[in-house]
C-alpha cells in the first residue's frame, strides 16, 4: 500500500537510528546534534528543546557535555551522544547499526549495557545489526541471522544458540565461545 507524505512522516517519527560511529555532525555541538531531530522533524523551538536535550544527555551519561563538539569526544561518548539523539524523539523503534564498531571491549560492553538500560526504561523496540558473537546473545531477547538476503533463523536467544543448522553453528563458533545456560542438576 502507499502512504501520503503526511502519513509517511508520521510513521518515520516512530523510528530512530543509532548509526555506526554515531554519525554526528562535526560542525554542531553535542547539544545541537541531539536537538537536530526536534528542530528539523518536529519544528520544535524554545525551552522545551533545551529541557529534552539536557534530559537525554543526562540519561546517556553526558550531563554537562552539550557544549563539546564530536571531535572532542571519545568513541564511546560519541555513541552515547548518538543514542541521546535517537532517544530525544521518544521513538517506538530504534535501529542500531553496529553500535560498538571501533570501540574497545570495555567500552563496547558499556554501550551494550546502556542500550539495555534505555530499552528497559523507555520500552522501545530495539533492532540491532551486529557481528559481535557471543555478546549479542547476552543482550538480545531474539536473534535472527540472514543468509543470502533472507532470514535463515529467528529464535529466542537461547534457542538460537542450540540450533542444529551447521552453517549457523559454524558462524556462532567462529565468533567465539558461546556460553549456554547450565542445565539444572538432577
Amino acid at each position: 500500500s502507499r502512504l501520503s507524505g503526511t502519513s509517511l512522516n508520521n510513521v518515520r517519527k516512530q523510528f530512530a537510528m543509532l548509526f555506526q560511529g554515531a554519525a554526528l555532525f562535526d560542525s554542531l555541538s553535542v547539544f545541537e546534534n541531539v536537538a537536530f531531530p526536534l528542530r528539523e522533524k518536529l519544528r520544535m523551538k524554545g525551552p522545551e528543546v533545551g529541557q529534552r536535550v539536557e534530559e537525554k544527555l543526562k540519561e546517556a551519561g553526558l550531563a554537562g557535555m552539550g557544549h563539546k563538539f564530536p571531535a572532542e569526544l571519545s568513541g564511546g561518548m560519541r555513541n552515547r551522544a548518538g543514542l541521546a539523539r535517537a532517544l530525544v524523539m521518544e521513538p517506538e523503534i530504534i535501529l542500531f547499526d553496529e553500535p560498538t564498531t571501533g570501540l574497545d571491549p570495555l567500552m563496547a560492553k558499556s554501550i551494550h549495557d546502556l542500550i539495555v538500560t534505555m530499552h528497559r526504561r523507555f520500552g522501545f523496540t530495539a533492532v540491532m545489526v551486529s557481528h559481535e558473537i557471543p555478546e549479542i546473545f547476552g543482550i538480545s531477547d531474539w536473534v535472527a541471522m540472514l543468509r543470502k538476503g533472507k532470514i535463515a533463523l529467528m529464535a529466542p536467544s537461547a534457542e538460537f544458540q542450540r540450533t542444529t543448522d551447521p552453517e549457523i553453528q559454524e558462524f556462532i563458533s567462529v565468533g567465539g565461545t558461546v556460553v549456554l545456560p547450565r542445565p539444572h542438576d538432577s
